[in-house]
């Protein structure tokens, strides 16, 4: 299943955590749709980047804004008659992909082949826009989620709880356990958040469409279209970096805020501490020999969310796991400048 747009964004792929940024002007994303695609049985919309490679077919849905459906290689079941309201902002097929449900950003929800109406926030006045939609697996209910992570629950689909008002960076998805008894809500810096029996696993590969909400997301986007540069030792850009002047480059460019060049100044008087359990995007992550003494740093990443990590090192800027090194000189806490 997956999703496109007409325009340049930036996609994610997380599962849970985002393994793969990069730009594209049309963005499949996958397993859960969202955003106007959806793949129908047996379909894989989806893309090759980062080491994780999935097969794009012919057998998907394609819709618009204003909710004209296109099939390719499946029948359509139908559109929405006449002007909507609201754009449409997902579509999500039934299981047995004889049917679907389009969902605009004012909770409308329309429901075509098989797919049944079981309620929506279209009469509602919202905080926030609905951004997201997942079916129950026996295809009874389904949930609706807006930008703030408030979920809506209707049909045999149950409440298991939210992250309304919570998150900075907007939810994008919410994606239903194989059970149907719980659901993460999923941000766009690829945080995961499990309600129900969602805190027993890691949910599916996800795409997620990315834009800067925040200072960090802006010193994040900066970071990826820096992924692929040589590392050079002392390195300020734009050829290429070392740790510390990624992380300064990135801050500096993509938000205009600066502090000091070399890591362990930087963790030393960068901005403000954060714990290491409430890293944003954006926030800069170190590593030392001794954790209680700022002079020993000797490295230092960006975290992207997803608790994944875009830093210098190597030969190259690159993409990784936060505990890629391991844990032992990871310092206490990160800095948000």
């Amino acid at each position: 299943m997956g999703s496109w747009s007409g325009w340049t964004r930036t996609v994610r792929l997380v599962a849970p955590a985002l393994v793969v940024s990069a730009l594209f002007s049309a963005l499949p994303v996958g397993p859960t749709a969202s955003n106007g695609v959806a793949g129908a049985a047996g379909a894989a919309v989806s893309h090759s980047a980062g080491g994780v490679t999935t097969d794009t077919t012919d057998d998907f849905w394609l819709t618009t804004a204003s909710g004209n459906v296109y099939p390719f290689g499946v029948p359509s079941y139908g559109t929405p008659a006449g002007p909507l309201n609201k754009s449409i902002v997902a579509l999500v097929p039934t299981a047995d992909t004889h049917g679907y449900w389009l969902v605009a950003t004012d909770g409308g929800v329309f429901a075509f082949g098989d797919a049944e109406f079981y309620g929506s926030t279209g009469a509602l006045t919202l905080n926030k826009p609905i951004v997201g939609m997942a079916s129950t697996p026996d295809g009874g209910g389904y949930w609706l989620v807006a930008t703030d992570g408030g979920v809506f629950a209707f049909g045999d689909a149950e409440f298991y709880g939210s992250t309304a008002a919570a998150p900075e960076d907007p939810v994008e998805q919410v994606v239903a356990t194989k059970t149907g008894n719980g659901y993460w809500i999923v941000q766009q810096d690829g945080t995961a958040t499990p309600f129900g029996d969602a805190g027993t696993s890691a949910p599916p590969p996800v795409g997620l469409l990315f834009t800067a909400a925040t200072p960090g997301d802006s010193a994040v986007l900066f970071a990826f279209q820096q992924l692929g540069k040589p590392y050079i030792w002392g390195g300020n850009g734009p050829v290429g970096y070392d740790c510390s002047g990624l992380a300064l480059a990135a801050w500096t460019h993509g938000s205009s805020i600066t502090f000091a060049r070399v890591a362990d100044d930087q963790y030393h008087t960068a901005g403000t501490a954060v714990p290491m359990n409430a890293l944003r995007a954006g926030d800069l992550v170190f590593w030392g020999t001794n954790s209680s003494d700022w002079t020993t740093v000797y490295h230092t990443a960006i975290y992207v969310g997803g608790n994944q990590i875009v830093e210098a090192t190597g030969n190259q800027v690159q993409l990784n796991t936060l505990g890629q090194w391991g844990t032992g000189d990871l310092m206490p806490n990160g800095r948000r400048p």
